[in-house]
């Protein structure tokens, strides 16, 4: 449960990208709860975002299915344009899309680190960029980026994938310093070891290792990660930019 008022979003447009399932999926319902319009952007799971798209207009949300690569910087354009047309402005922009893929430096491949970096670091900056005209005709816009806990502490097995969760911390940081002055909010949450489709593959004896490694002693929840986006985007936080939260269960302390 939250504190806050009820439809404190209300008038607020949302772009939520990777939005069809877990993590993403949590956020786009959140928002639309509190009264935002949320545009719910997927790239290969339509009919995921599409049952995300009825289960929001159950409770009378409002709510738009949006197709494209975040990684494409000429469908990342258009879809933005296309928003633009609808409301010329954009309140909110949860970067969330991004992939993971796991090996040992030696046994990586060259395709494989290019995919990574597209989808989690040009993703984001392409839905920045694009959208930017959008955010700052809004009086008071916040970004928030998905980085991960890795992007922090590293991970053996994984140094793409916290490669490329790293580089979101500089971004965020230097869009946030570029843009105050517009009034425009950037920040991060840095997610631990999360209940998703993702982590479901990890087997019960990694999980139980990953678990010891957590303070409070539990697997955290995608509703966690979208309260503490609803801080973010509230007024609550108009005085916090350029700042990274680890929502892990104080993971990243270990």
């Amino acid at each position: 449960m939250t504190v806050f008022k009820e439809n404190f979003l209300d008038g607020k447009v949302s772009l939520v990208t990777g939005a069809s399932r877990g993590i993403g999926r949590e956020i786009a319902l959140n928002l639309a709860r509190y009264g935002s319009y949320v545009f719910i952007n997927y790239n290969k799971d339509e009919k995921s975002a599409t049952e995300l798209k009825y289960e929001i207009e159950k409770f009378n949300g409002k709510c738009e299915v949006m197709k494209f690569d975040v990684s494409n910087s000429v469908d990342v354009k258009s879809s933005i344009e296309n928003i633009s047309k609808e409301f010329k402005k954009l309140d909110i922009l949860v970067n969330n899309a991004g992939i993971a893929k796991a090996a040992l430096a030696l046994r990586f491949k060259e395709d494989e680190y290019d995919e990574v970096m597209d989808s989690n670091v040009k993703g984001h900056f392409n839905c920045i960029k694009y959208c930017l005209p959008l955010l700052l005709r809004s009086n008071s816009s916040s970004i928030v980026n998905l980085s991960s806990v890795l992007g922090i502490t590293g991970d053996m097995g994984n140094s793409v994938y916290a490669t490329s969760k790293a580089a979101i911390l500089g971004l965020t940081k230097s869009i946030a310093l570029e843009y105050a002055s517009k009034n425009l909010r950037v920040n991060c949450i840095a997610p631990g070891f999360i209940k998703t489709d993702m982590t479901a593959q990890v087997s019960e004896e990694v999980t139980k290792i990953v678990l010891s490694k957590i303070p409070l002693k539990y697997q955290g929840n995608p509703i966690e990660i979208a309260n503490c986006i609803l801080f973010l985007v509230s007024d609550a936080a108009k005085y916090i930019t350029g700042q990274t939260f680890s929502v892990d269960g104080g993971m990243v302390m270990r």
